[in-house]
């Protein structure tokens, strides 16, 4: 019985001790289990780290704003701008996994020179991991639909020459035409998320439109509006209304869906839309969450992400058209104003002082020295178109009019009264009627001419006067002889 005893209790020890130590074993593999669950975790995190090689190619024309744009994007004020192929960059940062990347951004020279840098850009090996961005100038929107087809067509140009595998090219364009069907528009809600679609929703996607994706690059595109504060400058000096405005954004709408592409209105000056493009870039090449809905209220603002529009949408533009049709040519309603010529005044610079005074001196010593004695003639110094005569004139008649050397008492009178007969009645001083010196009896009234005895009766009262003076001169002459012996 004691055997018995002892037996079971030693099986009942050794039963315990082994419960214990599968117990433990339990929680060492739980343990285990936590570790790995972490380390899982761990690794899973380091492998969501944002991927780096995303690239945005820009183009544009010259003079859109290619470079001032993507340096607002990158948070840089001063910059220096390049030639042929331009290299900066703007940073991405995820909160959720507190990782930053860099996105390059490339920025082609507006002229078609230098389309062949693209193979820098935008390798064979990168072509999944790019973003075509086209600028467009609104401040000129007579050249938009040329510059939108010329970007393209170089775009499409450089896709071809890369040879890239047609299985690889399929799977890019098939990509780019499943994100454009499954677009939703963010919800009206708080949280400003999507709306969800339903099962049998997400399993049937609607047919692409007639006039959409027709042109698939394989390669997300965003057409960008620059200098969209422009367009009341439009409005005031080249009589641009809404229509027009109208007009000019549908047939961007219509490149843009035929080429699955979206559209920004962004100004630098105003810091419009600038945000908005940033978040939608970060969400087409990191595939960040976006939550901005589409806007085409503002007309300097407008905003349509890729799969949101469609041909009806574009439609309503239409209705406000009343001098222009929505089948018009845009060549023939956008006309490119008449260039001003700018006349540039010629600059005249004055040469030094020594070799202008050295010319006149050459000139001075070519022309014939003046002889002395020369009698000068005033008659050219005489001023012209004065509004009133002076009293030095009539003065200046009567000292004429006295005998000089030379000249015979004749000739004199004959002087006198020419001045007379010529001088305006009236204009002399007060007192002096008619500008002469007239005796009392023979005053006139002002503005009488003068008649044939009144000048009879002047000559023999100046010929007397005469011919006593004459008398003295006489007299003194012998005695200014003898005292000259």
């Amino acid at each position: 019985m004691a055997t018995s005893g002892r037996s079971a209790l030693l099986s009942s020890t050794s039963a315990g001790t082994k419960n214990t130590l599968e117990s433990s074993n339990t929680e060492e593999e739980d343990g285990q289990d936590l570790w790995s669950t972490i380390l899982s975790e761990v690794s899973t995190h380091s492998r969501s780290k944002l991927p780096s090689g995303k690239n945005v190619l820009v183009m544009g024309e010259v003079g859109s704003g290619k470079t001032t744009l993507v340096a607002k994007l990158q948070g840089i004020e001063e910059y220096m701008k390049g030639r042929g192929l331009e290299y900066l960059y703007f940073s991405v940062h995820d909160d959720d996994i507190d990782d930053q990347t860099r996105c390059n951004a490339w920025v082609l020279d507006g002229d078609l020179y230098h389309k062949g840098l693209q193979g820098v850009a935008v390798p064979v090996d990168s072509i999944g991991d790019t973003l075509l961005l086209i600028t467009l100038d609104m401040s000129r929107p007579w050249n938009a639909l040329d510059s939108l087809q010329k970007w393209a067509a170089v775009a499409r140009e450089h896709i071809d020459k890369l040879r890239v595998a047609p299985e690889t090219l399929r799977e890019l364009e098939h990509r780019l035409v499943k994100q454009f069907q499954e677009y939703t528009e963010p919800g009206s809600g708080e949280d400003g998320t999507p709306q969800r679609r339903s099962e049998d929703e997400e399993s049937v996607l609607l047919p692409l439109g007639d006039n959409t994706l027709t042109h698939n690059l394989g390669i997300p595109v965003v057409v960008v509006c620059t200098k969209c504060d422009a367009i009341s400058t439009l409005e005031k000096e080249h009589d641009y209304r809404d229509e027009h405005l109208d007009f000019i954004q549908s047939h961007i709408r219509r490149f843009c869906l035929q080429y699955g592409a979206s559209l920004v209105y962004t100004s630098v000056k105003e810091m419009k839309n600038l945000d908005i493009l940033y978040k939608y870039l970060v969400h087409r090449l990191y595939g960040f969450p976006f939550h901005c809905p589409a806007q085409v209220v503002e007309r300097d603002a407008v905003f349509i992400p890729s799969g949101w529009d469609n041909e009806k949408k574009i439609a309503i533009l239409h209705e406000n058209f009343q001098t222009v049709k929505a089948d018009d040519s845009f060549e023939d309603v956008v006309v490119k104003p008449p260039v001003r010529k700018i006349v540039h005044e010629k600059e005249i610079q004055a040469e030094d002082d020594q070799v202008f005074l050295v010319k006149l001196q050459s000139l001075l010593a070519k022309q014939p020295a003046v002889t002395a004695g020369r009698p000068v003639d005033t008659t050219s110094r005489a001023p012209t178109g004065s509004p009133r005569t002076s009293n030095r004139s009539a003065a200046a008649n009567v000292a004429n009019a006295m005998p000089q050397s030379g000249q015979t008492s004749e000739g004199v009178l004959a002087n006198f009264f020419n001045s007379l007969l010529t001088k305006k009645a009236g204009t002399g001083g007060p007192g002096t009627p008619g500008g002469g010196n007239n005796t009392p009896g023979t005053v006139r009234k002002s503005g009488s001419k003068l008649g044939l005895g009144d000048v009879q009766a002047e000559l023999d009262r100046i010929s007397s006067r005469e011919s006593d003076s004459d008398l003295p001169n006489a007299n003194e002459t012998p005695a200014t002889d003898s005292q000259d012996t």
